[in-house]
């Protein structure tokens, strides 16, 4: 099965509205690895990783998010997958 890598930034109302505890329950739900944390600018920052469809299905999510959030754009970096996670972590936690 093919694996995928996304570096992906968040813009919007994203701070403040549980944006990491919901992204961290939809990977692990999907079997995606990798992290999420807030930035200093207001954004929320996450690296992906997993199976094609599972990276592809938690981005889809980001672009609504969670409720009382409002995303405004989702910037995506494609990478080369890695490995190198073993679970999906909250940054700053």
């Amino acid at each position: 099965m093919p694996q995928k890598r996304a570096h992906v930034f968040i813009s919007g109302r994203v701070q403040g509205v549980f944006f990491r505890a919901y992204t961290r329950e939809r990977a692990q739900s999907l079997g995606v690895y990798g992290w999420v944390g807030n930035c200093p600018d207001g954004r929320v920052e996450a690296v992906f990783e997993g199976r094609e469809e599972a990276v592809d299905q938690i981005i889809a999510w980001c672009r609504e998010g969670p409720p009382y959030a409002r995303v405004n754009k989702v910037d995506i970096s494609w990478e080369e997958y890695q490995g190198e996670f073993s679970g999906f972590i909250i940054k700053g936690w």
